[in-house]
């Protein structure tokens, strides 16, 4: 896949024209991979390229930074995320101040037109864009016209929502379903398990005192959580190894009174080792339970057996 970062940097080599599809394209889940499988389609139809046209950023943390989602991927998950689905170009588009305010025409000219060489676009018929949200679908066919592209507007698909099986998958509904801790319902929409990035820290180091050490996951302060709780899992190493484990997500409350956020800790079944500062990814498989406060260590380390024996069975990891 050809990632263009900077779509000032001129037009598209190597191809007569594009079908382009435009979105944040969030999580890369079910929904937006049957839009790439209609871009693609058409464009082997026609000789031409498929291309997905995205941001670095989610618009919404420069346009309306207080309600801004947090995100499902990063942006390097996002670009290896749509080099799975087979589309021929990623042009990646910086989202500042200055293009919040850049009218839809202007964003037509200088990416779909000028940098993508668009010959058809694909978009939901409730798309829009631009400067307060000032572009649409009729707004595309007017200007496609004049230019020269074809605007194919999804009914039933769209960039960011899409009815699968009659079921409503967008980047919203797979947030909230984190939000309660259906990570099982959420990784369904994906079609992968869930997963966030971060770099393995120091933490208190009390739970090699319980028996349980883990590696305490720091992750960017803009990644989407599932809800608090226990969790059986995955922490995949950077060779790519999937070592099995029981996670928790939480504020420990059975030792501080008021945390402030949300921490990770993976607790890696039958292994042992140094982890610190090893950049990992942890995979979210299913919840076990809501986390708890515990009346005494010793009901807490009870229970943790019993999380690790559950994330065994789940995970199909027999004992050694």
């Amino acid at each position: 896949m050809q990632v263009i970062h900077d779509p000032r940097s001129g037009a598209i080599e190597g191809g007569a024209g594009t079908v382009v599809t435009i979105g944040a394209y969030d999580g890369v889940h079910v929904g937006h991979r049957a839009v790439i499988a209609e871009v693609r389609r058409l464009a082997a139809a026609r000789g031409l390229l498929s291309t997905v046209i995205t941001f670095d950023r989610h618009p919404a943390s420069i346009v309306r930074p207080e309600s801004a989602p947090k995100l499902l991927t990063s942006l390097d998950q996002k670009l290896e995320l749509l080099a799975t689905t087979g589309v021929d170009v990623t042009i990646v588009v910086p989202f500042d101040e200055e293009r919040s305010t850049e009218s839809a025409e202007e964003f037509v000219h200088e990416v779909v037109i000028g940098c993508a060489g668009a010959k058809v676009v694909v978009v939901g018929e409730d798309f829009h864009f631009g400067k307060d949200r000032g572009g649409n679908v009729e707004l595309l066919r007017a200007m496609g016209a004049e230019e020269g592209f074809e605007v194919v507007g999804m009914t039933l698909m769209g960039t960011d929502t899409v009815a699968i099986a009659h079921n409503k998958v967008s980047s919203t509904a797979i947030r909230q379903l984190l939000s309660k801790g259906e990570v099982g319902a959420a990784d369904t929409l994906l079609d992968r398990p869930y997963e966030v990035r971060g770099v393995v820290i120091k933490g208190d180091q009390r739970g090699r005192t319980l028996g349980f050490p883990t590696a305490n996951v720091k992750l960017p302060m803009d990644t989407c959580l599932p809800a608090d709780g226990i969790y059986a899992g995955w922490y995949v190493r950077p060779d790519g190894v999937s070592l099995p484990a029981a996670i928790n997500l939480g504020r420990r409350p059975t030792f501080y009174e008021a945390q402030a956020y949300s921490l990770l800790e993976a607790f890696i079944i039958d292994w042992t080792g140094d982890l610190y500062d090893e950049p990992c990814r942890v995979q979210f498989v299913e919840r076990l339970r809501a986390e708890l406060k515990f009346d005494s260590i010793d009901s807490l380390v009870t229970q943790m057996h019993q999380d690790v024996a559950k994330a065994r069975h789940i995970l199909h990891t027999p004992s050694t």
